[in-house]
């Protein structure tokens, strides 16, 4: 393939600024890259699937570009043509094509962008970052780094990963396309020799030829533990290394900036986790399969320990007659079971050798698996602390013995891991649907009360019994009853996390979710069910903290009124009490968009917001807001900082985790210097948001009740769309690939939450996954158009001016359009409009597509006028260019995908249809990225 059309046109305009000179010069170095990339998959095609199949796809890619350039619908019409004219055997020749091409333009893109981070970097700052920047704008508003560090102190960012079944990629591919990035990366930063450059382009193409050669598809469904596995190698591209160094190099900008400050700075990023702990809808997480989660990631961190130690080991090589040591690192030299002659004389070494035989001591404690051995015996470490005493010694030793640049290098990576990661590694939350727990507590208390039906009971009357259950020093359940398979589950899980936290400390799961949160007993049984193992105490201790999680519509509106409630109830108060005075709230993206559409979504839960912070303020208790975001925009996506920055005021307040979700880990985390951007990200925009953002920048009220206007009418016009229009449930599922996307071996967690097709019972991951193959996007920015054009008829007075001032003052409004802003970039109502052709029913297509139609060109129109732009993307043309330049290559996935969905449902017996389907599935979503 010959990709060179897919970067943007060089001669647009002459460059007169030098960021504009800037900006051409990563364009044509990207462009080269592309080039690259292209011709080798081309000559890759050739090689191994023949001349025929490699000018069938120049032809489709030359005619699918003339059709998007020159809008030449001859063009279209010869594509369509060739298209339809393919044997199955050679659509899927074709498909892989295609698809391998959006992953190495992928590939392209991010080495551009790691590019330009190395660019700003390199300016006048001098390795300055985002992060860098913030610390700027805190020293120019008067904020000391005596201030910053008691900032950090209670500060928390957490990104916490989840398994959510979104990435379609597999790791031996995502592994493949990680070595044609390192190379990519080598070629840019080294001057190779002819030899050298003529050894990377044959390892390049050595690379293309094997991803070729590698299924795109899983063959087998992904157990939870696979899930597991999966999630841990991120721990190794990024977080094991880089979060360390994100700590540290902070630590040094503060000492920099201002008095040489006494202590470490607070190890304030913390990874968290859902895969082996998210039982909502997930069958398979069981107490095993979280105990099992438990080693794994114990396992990982253990083993990283060890490697640094041996390294460490080797480092330390500082004889002790000719450099001091301290009086307790050689008492921690003379503890060592090392008597190797040739370390006799060398303290640090022996007292290395000796944590490293503590540490191994400890794993097999923990009965995790490493694979280094001790050179002698030891005592295992009780506790993490321990462990970090001992790191301290080294550290000491070196400071005072005028030895600081070594006490800086590897040892002082290695006590911030150890501070950071424990034994551990991340923390696990636990999570299941409230229902579950609802079933667990009336078994119990109906076993446990002959005669009672806890179910029967209204709101009130459970309070008052679960409060009085939780004062109650008796065991609620009994050993002489026997329990539903369920209960037992329930309570097993309960159980393991109580084993977890004597095990490897009560950070290995700090966390107990409760999905589908709608009142105070949802949290009360809860509490219950954790004393029933000894993680909350009659006394009002609690070892855990109890999460709501708000994700409907009404939940949202109603969190605020329900924790008013909770922390007035004094036997939940103490448990708060017990945990800091701090709650953590958990408020959901993706149920809440699918509930109600994406402008009503967003909406509420920023005057959830709102108003959990009155209430917080109220009760004297900090809130820490736990945001479950999805990768795409219908799922609560879009850029991490600028959601955090138009959080309203006192919503972050230092402390904020967030969910990092399927693709968007990959595409976060799998390269290092991205990774280490992205935690920089959350960082910075959590200190920007917390101190340099008054409290009276609250949005005016006038700004308010236009907001609350239009979110109804958004609100009526989603609803009356997905909820009320009769038939559009068989209109979902006859023009998306939904029935198709559950055929993917991508997760453990099945796609519906009940055996049924109703819209609510769907997950909202398929749902928002179904409308991004067909290119619409639906849940991204269905409404908005309407009601926007119904509010103007309603206020003449105020009118589009006014919407245009809140676009231009208010950072909430701002990032809504932003994202609608992409999304409806990366639609097309022509490609919806193929899909559409599925519904076999022509006037239930006309009916709903007609409407989906009018509302999509109504949105872009009110889109544009609002933000003062002439075309979509228009602010941010790096975005712009890369969108429109996929086209032509998605353009084809989705016309075969119409017609391979066509030929399955009309029961073709050929695998290969469906194995058709589902790798267009995989390349459409590869070229959308995060709206896949």
């Amino acid at each position: 393939m010959s990709l060179q059309t897919v970067s943007s046109d060089a001669t647009e305009h002459r460059p007169n600024r030098p960021e504009d000179v800037q900006a051409m010069e990563a364009d044509a170095r990207l462009r080269d890259d592309i080039r690259l990339l292209g011709r080798i998959l081309g000559d890759t095609v050739r090689d191994q699937e023949g001349p025929d199949v490699f000018d069938l796809v120049e032809r489709i890619r030359q005619t699918s570009i003339r059709f998007h350039r020159d809008e030449d619908r001859l063009a279209r019409r010869e594509l369509e043509q060739i298209l339809d004219s393919m044997s199955i055997s050679e659509t899927v020749r074709i498909i892989r094509a295609f698809s391998y091409f959006s992953h190495l333009a992928n590939i392209a893109e991010d080495q551009n962008n790691i590019r330009q981070m190395r660019a700003r970097g390199a300016g006048k700052n001098g390795g300055s970052g985002v992060l860098a920047e913030t610390l700027a704008h805190a020293k120019a508003a008067g904020i000391g780094p005596d201030q910053l560090r008691n900032f950090f102190k209670t500060a928390l960012v957490s990104p916490v990963l989840t398994a959510h079944p979104t990435e379609v990629r597999r790791k031996s591919t995502m592994d493949r396309e990680m070595e044609i990035a390192a190379l990519l990366d080598r070629r840019e930063r080294v001057a190779l020799t002819a030899e050298e450059a003529d050894a990377s382009d044959e390892q390049l193409r050595r690379e293309v030829l094997t991803l070729w050669q590698t299924n795109l598809l899983r063959r087998t469904k992904l157990t939870v533990l696979d899930e597991v596995a999966n999630g841990l190698s991120f721990y190794d591209y990024t977080f094991l290394r880089e979060v360390p160094r994100l700590i540290n190099a902070l630590e040094d900008r503060l000492e920099e900036s201002g008095e040489q400050a006494a202590g470490d700075l607070a190890s304030f990023l913390r990874m968290g986790s859902w895969i082996g702990g998210d039982r909502d809808g997930n069958p398979f997480v069981t107490a095993d399969v979280m105990r099992g989660t438990l080693r794994l990631q114990s396992s990982r961190v253990m083993q990283f320990y060890l490697n640094e130690l041996h390294v460490l080991g080797a480092e330390l090589s500082i004889a002790a007659h000719l450099a001091d040591v301290s009086e307790e690192l050689r008492n921690l030299a003379e503890r060592s079971p090392d008597t190797s002659p040739h370390r006799s004389g060398e303290p640090y070494r022996l007292a290395v050798s000796g944590i490293y035989a503590r540490l191994t001591a400890t794993a097999e404690k923990l009965e995790v698996e490493i694979t280094r051995r001790p050179v002698g015996k030891a005592a295992p470490y009780d506790s993490v602390r321990e462990l970090q005493a001992d790191l301290d010694v080294l550290h000491r030793s070196l400071i005072s013995n005028n030895a600081r640049v070594i006490a800086r290098g590897r040892l002082r990576l290695l006590r911030r891991a150890v501070d950071c990661f424990g034994f551990h590694l991340a923390r696990l939350d636990i999570r299941q649907n409230s229902a579950v727990h609802e079933r667990t507590i009336a078994e119990l208390m109906d076993a446990a009360n002959p005669g009672m039906s806890y179910l029967a009971l209204g709101e009130d009357a459970r309070i008052s019994l679960l409060t009085n259950e939780l004062r109650s020093t008796r065991a609620l359940v009994s050993p002489f009853v026997k329990y539903s398979d369920e209960t037992m589950g329930e309570l097993n899980v309960f159980h393991a996390a109580a084993e977890a936290h004597a095990k490897f400390g009560s950070d290995a799961i700090p966390q107990c979710i409760i999905s589908m949160c709608k009142g105070m007993s949802d949290m009360l049984e809860v509490a219950v069910l954790l004393k029933e193992v000894g993680l909350v105490h009659p006394s009002g201790r609690s070892a855990i903290n109890i999460v709501p999680l708000f994700e409907t519509i009404e939940d949202l509106q109603a969190s605020s009124s329900i924790m008013d409630r909770m922390l007035s109830l004094h036997d939940y108060r103490r448990l708060v009490d017990s945990r800091g005075s701090v709650q953590e709230v958990m408020l959901g993206y993706s149920d809440s968009n699918k509930d109600g559409g994406f402008v009503t979504s967003g909406w509420e839960l920023y005057k959830a917001e709102i108003g959990l912070v009155e209430v917080f303020e109220r009760h004297h208790v900090r809130l820490r807001l736990f945001h479950g975001r999805g990768g795409s925009v219908g799922r609560g996506g879009g850029p991490s900082y600028d959601a955090i920055i138009a959080q309203p005021g006192g919503a972050v307040n230092g402390q904020i985790r967030i969910t990092e979700q399927g693709e968007i880990i990959s595409s976060k985390y799998s390269n290092t210097e991205v990774g280490r951007n992205n935690l920089e990200i959350l960082a910075a925009a959590t200190l920007e948001a917390s101190l340099l953002h008054p409290r009276q920048s609250a949005p005016r009220r006038e700004y308010l009740t236009a907001m609350d206007e239009l979110s109804n009418l958004a609100f009526k016009a989603y609803r009356g769309l997905v909820y009320e229009t009769e038939g559009f449930v068989e209109y979902f599922w006859s023009s998306t690939v939904i029935n198709e996307i559950a055929t993917l071996n991508i997760g453990s967690r099945p796609a519906s939450r009940k055996k049924t097709r109703a819209i609510e019972d769907l997950r909202a991951i398929p749902w928002v996954f179904s409308w991004a193959q067909c290119r619409l996007m639906l849940p991204g920015w269905y409404g908005f158009g309407s009601a926007v054009e119904q509010w103007i008829a309603e206020h003449p007075e105020q009118g589009m001016p006014f919407l245009k001032e809140l676009y231009q003052e208010w950072p909430f409004f701002r990032m809504l359009l932003s994202n609608m802003d992409m999304v409806l970039a990366k639609s097309s109502i022509a490609i919806a409009s193929r899909y559409a052709e599925l519904v076999p029913d022509e006037a239930l297509r006309e009916k709903i597509f007609g409407r989906i139609r009018r509302e999509w060109h109504s949105c872009i129109e009110t889109l544009l006028d609002i933000m003062g732009q002439d075309r979509l993307l228009q602010g941010n043309p790096l975005l712009e260019r890369s969108v429109r330049h996929r086209f032509p290559y998605l353009d084809p996935l989705n016309h075969v995908q119409v017609e391979l969905l066509r030929e399955h449902r009309a029961q073709n017996p050929d695998e290969q249809v469906l194995r058709g389907i589902q790798l267009t599935i995989n390349g459409i979503s590869a070229g959308l990225r995060n709206t896949g």
